[in-house]
């Protein structure tokens, strides 16, 4: 398999079915490393590999301090050149893992090393993962329930699940918006009066900040700077809040008019383009002032806005008139009007720029603009309802109401004499519609690898995932115990930042020494970097409480008991707390199935054991909590448990 490969068909060989074992490339016998590069940079690590006719670069450089820090954002990035001429390779599609620095211990003393670790990452195998992944994404589920499902697509537990966490919120959710950076997600609460800031690299609730009355749309603008959400409150409490995206306060409050708020941005982020609904209007606020300038009148029910940075300009869709109006993105007037039928409804912009799509529910149809030229290029007929629009590089997704269908239209086809070519697949057997209500979160986002997608069909609560070409979904995920409305991708894959340099952030939760294996499929080649943190003083305060297992990793079986042992030490002091009374064991099979309680008791001076027992297959997680010490299942950490259904098949398995 190659690394490619491996990117783009994880979810198919992985999440939802049991995949073939992937073999690790072999370490070449002709290895050179040379020293370290100079450092020139207060707190970089760097390291050189030079093989095969490559030569890799290896940088880990801190961002928010001038040491690697736990806690701390630091950049890891892969230079990689040709050997003999300098010249960079590009498209290369590397992965990586990042470790803790020690042997996986096998049986007997068996000590695996780089390669084997690779080896067993690429299985998939529940309780047998690297502390970062670098390669691949998280797909998050948005629940009708107050929650989101986080779902691994490297991780299959014998094809029962590939549930990684469960992200509890305050209430439910409408609309979500991931930051520039992907490291952090903004999910609106609109009976809350609040938007949840969850951290994307630990799926955990951060803050709750309260957003104005009756939160709704929330957008990031082009430069991360500010979050901006639409607040569908009565009289001047109708309008947006914007926060800021690093310290999640509160900055301003614009009243705009009545009704619900569609947002988007000019590419340079100076302008925000903001609809009220109600009055017809398009508010036009300043970004640098956070002031409204101006408001422009384009119809009677304003419902959708978007921005074409290759035409310099916004385009609004009005459901009453249908007419889409363009405001130049410049002088910020309106250039034209162009009349289309009523029923207009979201309207999307491409990518690159050059198409403006907005769907017509009633008519069924799907209108296609030139944003070159502002002309109506295509009417292509949709059936179903259309509701919602998302693209990838080469195709526009199309989702109808009243219909399980969702339609691909093909962007090279478009353009004024051309007949748009159009296909189409069954995500699941019922129309969306008969979900009942529905959030204003897209049920359908574009993969990483920009040639698939997953779908949520919230009428049989099930995601799909799409491989575009194929004719139908290739897998899927069934949202047990919850309800699911949307999805999202948290992208977590090296990116090639510029010619041959290959670059993530990362937030590394520990100190200790940590080891960073890169794999390349063309040389085959495997070889892992080393790299440390300092402590960080501020995450291990005095008197605070944590949780260590005692042991190795646990498994279970079904009918039969399992031991768990834990000890809470002071992270500062390294003290032992002996003594306690109140410690109790919460543990429940992914997502959220039986869950169960135990008291824990001192069965050791330090040490407390619970005994688990289980009455289903799957993945288990246990958590500890300790009231009298403020340990509850947000800040503690959590043992998972491969669980099998007797004791031949976990013979089998080893």
């Amino acid at each position: 398999m190659t690394v490619r490969t491996f990117k783009a068909l994880a979810i198919a060989t992985a999440i939802w079915t049991i995949g073939a074992v992937v073999p690790a490339p072999a370490l070449a016998a002709n290895q050179v490393v040379a020293p370290p590069s100079t450092v020139d940079v207060p707190g970089r690590i760097s390291d050189r590999l030079v093989r095969d006719g490559l030569v890799i670069d290896f940088e880990a450089t801190p961002v928010e301090s001038d040491a690697i820090t736990e806690g701390l954002l630091t950049d890891v990035r892969f230079r990689i050149t040709q050997e003999a001429s300098g010249e960079p390779v590009k498209g290369v599609y590397p992965a990586a893992w990042l470790d803790v620095g020690a042997n996986i211990g096998g049986k007997d003393g068996e000590i695996k090393e780089c390669r084997d670790k690779v080896g067993l990452y690429l299985k998939g195998i529940v309780g047998i993962r690297p502390m970062l992944d670098l390669n691949g994404y998280y797909v998050l589920v948005l629940n009708k329930d107050p929650s989101i499902s986080v779902v691994d697509p490297m991780v299959n537990m014998a094809g029962r699940t590939s549930t990684y966490a469960i992200i509890v919120l305050k209430r439910p959710p409408m609309d979500w918006a991931r930051s520039k950076d992907e490291k952090t997600l903004f999910v609106s609460m609109p009976v809350a009066d609040e938007v949840a800031v969850i951290d994307a690299d630990h799926f955990k609730v951060t803050h709750n900040v309260p957003a104005g009355d009756n939160p709704t749309r929330v957008v990031v603008q082009p430069d991360g700077r500010y979050v901006w959400i639409g607040n569908n409150g009565v009289g001047d409490n109708s309008g947006v809040t914007v926060l800021d995206a690093e310290s999640y306060k509160k900055v301003a409050f614009v009243p705009t008019g009545p009704g619900h708020h569609e947002i988007s941005f000019s590419d340079d982020s100076a302008h925000a383009f903001v609809t009220n609904r109600d009055d017809g209007k398009v508010s036009v606020v300043d970004v640098a002032r956070l002031e409204k300038i101006k408001d422009l009148d384009v119809g009677k029910q304003v419902l959708s806005v978007g921005y074409s940075a290759l035409a310099k300009a916004a385009y609004v869709a009005d459901g009453k008139t249908g007419q889409i109006t363009v405001i130049d993105g410049e002088s910020l007037d309106i250039r034209k009007r162009i009349q289309s039928h009523r029923g207009l409804g979201p309207l999307r912009v491409s990518p690159d720029g050059r198409w403006v799509m907005t769907a017509n529910t009633l008519k069924d149809q799907v209108l296609v603009i030139d944003a070159a030229n502002d002309q109506v290029v295509n009417s292509i007929d949709v059936a179903g309802e259309p509701f919602q629009l998302t693209f990838s590089r080469s195709f526009a997704y199309v989702r109808g109401l009243s219909t399980s269908k969702v339609s691909l239209i093909n962007l090279s086809s478009l353009g004024e004499g051309k007949k748009p070519i159009i296909n189409s697949f069954d995500a699941g057997n019922k129309a969306p519609k008969l979900a009942g209500d529905l959030p204003l979160a897209d049920t359908m986002t574009t993969a990483s690898t920009d040639t698939s997608a997953f779908i949520v069909n919230p009428a049989d609560n099930t995601t799909y995932f799409y491989m575009e070409g194929m004719n139908a979904p290739m897998s899927n995920y069934k949202s047990f115990g919850h309800v699911a409305r949307a999805a999202k991708l948290v992208d977590r894959s090296l990116k090639e930042v510029e010619p041959g340099v290959y670059s993530t952030k990362v937030r590394l939760p520990v100190d200790g020494r940590f080891d960073v294996a890169l794999m390349l499929d063309t040389p085959e080649l495997v070889h892992c970097f080393s790299m440390s943190a300092e402590r960080n003083p501020s995450m291990h305060q005095a008197g605070s409480w944590n949780v260590e297992f005692v042991g190795e990793r646990q498994s279970g079986i079904v009918g039969e008991h399992a031991r768990l042992r834990f000890r809470i030490v002071d992270p500062v002091s390294e003290e032992i707390k002996h003594g306690v009374e109140d410690a109790t064991v919460t543990w429940y099979r992914a997502p959220a199935f039986e869950r169960r309680q135990a008291h824990a008791t001192e069965v050791e001076p330090g040490v407390y054991e619970v005994r688990l027992e289980f009455a289903k297959a799957g993945a288990h997680y246990a958590f500890v909590q300790v009231p009298s010490l403020k340990i509850n299942q947000e800040n503690s950490r959590f043992r998972s448990i491969r669980v099998d259904a007797e004791r031949v098949a976990a013979a089998k398995a080893k």
